[in-house]
């Protein structure tokens, strides 16, 4: 019975830290701000305005180097300009 009022007052006290973080992002959203980390390329950075990477001359393994950013980077980065412009 002990372990039940225990576990009961967990819950109650998880449900009050999910309330108060909820409020916190609405108030901050109120604010202007946005939330989570900001992003590690600059939109002089990002290889979509390269015209390398347009015209097929590197690869993505050479674009991360150029621009000191992962290849997964790259490579999220090329999806989405291709979903944008529906090639």
């Amino acid at each position: 019975m002990m372990m039940q009022m225990v576990g009961s007052f967990a819950e109650f006290e998880r449900e009050m830290i999910r309330e108060r973080t909820y409020a916190g992002i609405v108030a901050a959203r109120a604010e202007g701000r946005i939330g989570g980390r900001r992003r590690k390329t600059q939109s002089r950075q990002t290889p979509r305005n390269c015209p390398e990477r347009r015209l097929r001359r590197k690869s993505a393994a050479e674009m991360a180097r150029l621009y000191d950013i992962s290849q997964p980077t790259v490579s999220r980065i090329v999806s989405e300009y291709r979903v944008k412009k529906g090639l």
